[in-house]
């Protein structure tokens, strides 16, 4: 790969945002599951339809962004209290003490691991690392739908995409032998959620292994684990190990989910560590994370109590909803993660709208000529105004 310096990257970064702002969106990623990816991207600006009730609702229930309402832990908030008042300072201390714990959580050393503001953020630089790794044209393959962070940056920056859309005879699971047959020399990098997002389904872990010792040799597989949290055994469940071993895999863990730090900002990425210094040049390595955060992951991370309490509320919320569902007529697809999907019966719009009546924010998918409705899993007062407000609409 030549080497890209800081000035050309980010003189290359504007000439790509300038010429797609003559493009719409929807035009650039034409083929997807277009309403949910416009929609993720409002949602990101804090523009999203779909959490702003009308002014004359209040808004009881924001389940449309599989945040945890049970997070930070009350360990977590002391710790960012007391990392306040040092905010004047920056947080590298701090932030090599974290990594350095990561690491010993998962079984890598520390070059195996790149710390974010967020798993978002680096997502975008591993697109961005692969995009210009690259030929121009290059593919990126990946399941429709999927969390679209990675996708929409790699298209953005010239990947074209090779999209594996998910279907009833697969029962909506990640098609993994499908997606093998998408990889050719043009692919660049291959990307999937684990559980995914939006359908929670968690691919089997046995199988998803030997697929990525079967194609990691030729083409990098990146595994999105954001939620595998929720899975019932979560190292069982994960590819970190398939990292030990050198495999060309990246894998990428947020602290959005279980640790309850959406607003908070961090995430890490482990891989190879001559991936990881690439992927780095994209990023701000770390750098943007800010001293109140990282104090409070140093504490949140060995907070297992809070961690299985948080779970086990979040377990009783989804028994809830499934009483729910199944009582208004519903089938939701199997869930590994805290969200729930499940087909719904009018457009997906009008049954956000109709949602949002109710004071409910929801978001909605149409895939495989259906239309679905994604539920996020609140406090218990949270799924009951849910709970009223579908008995309301359906």
């Amino acid at each position: 790969m030549q080497s890209i310096n800081r000035r050309d990257w980010l003189r290359a970064g504007l000439i790509s945002g300038l010429g797609l702002a003559g493009m719409p969106l929807s035009n650039a990623l034409a083929g997807t599951s277009c309403e949910p990816w416009l929609d993720e991207a409002a949602f990101l600006n804090g523009e999203a339809p779909t959490d702003v009730p009308p002014k004359t609702v209040a808004l009881k229930a924001r389940l449309s962004a599989n945040e945890n309402p049970y997070g930070p832990s009350p360990k977590v908030l002391k710790a960012i209290g007391e990392a306040a008042p040092d905010g004047y300072l920056y947080a590298m201390e701090y932030t090599r003490q974290f990594k350095k714990m990561v690491a010993q959580e998962e079984g890598v050393p520390e070059e195996c691991v790149l710390l974010g503001a967020g798993s978002g953020e680096l997502l975008n630089a591993t697109a961005m690392y692969y995009a210009y790794k690259t030929p121009a044209g290059n593919n990126l393959v990946f399941p429709d739908p999927t969390f679209e962070a990675l996708p929409r940056a790699a298209l953005r920056h010239g990947m074209t995409a090779e999209r594996v859309p998910l279907v009833a005879a697969d029962g909506y699971d990640q098609n993994l032998q499908k997606l093998s047959d998408r990889i050719s020399a043009k692919t660049s990098l291959v990307y999937l959620c684990n559980p995914n997002n939006p359908t929670a389904i968690l691919t089997d872990p046995a199988k998803l292994r030997s697929f990525i010792e079967a194609t990691a040799d030729k083409t990098p597989v990146f595994v999105d684990e954001a939620y595998i949290d929720y899975v019932a055994d979560p190292k069982a469940a994960s590819m970190v190990d398939l990292v030990r071993k050198g495999k060309n895999v990246l894998i990428s863990r947020t602290f959005s989910k279980v640790h309850g730090f959406a607003g908070l900002r961090i995430g890490y990425l482990l891989g190879k560590p001559e991936t990881l210094v690439q992927i780095a040049a994209f990023s701000p390595n770390g750098g943007g994370i800010s001293m109140t955060s990282v104090r409070a992951a140093l504490t949140s991370m060995p907070d297992k109590a809070f961690l299985q309490w948080s779970l086990g509320k979040t377990a009783e919320s989804k028994a809830f909803l499934a009483k729910v569902l199944k009582d208004n007529g519903y089938e939701a697809l199997p869930s590994d993660a805290n969200f729930v999907m499940f087909p719904i019966r009018m457009k997906g719009e009008d049954f956000t709208a109709k949602m949002m009546e109710q004071g409910v924010s929801v978001r909605q998918w149409k895939f495989d000529g259906q239309y679905w409705c994604r539920v996020s899993l609140g406090t218990m007062e949270q799924m009951k105004a849910f709970a009223d407000g579908l008995k309301v609409i359906s």
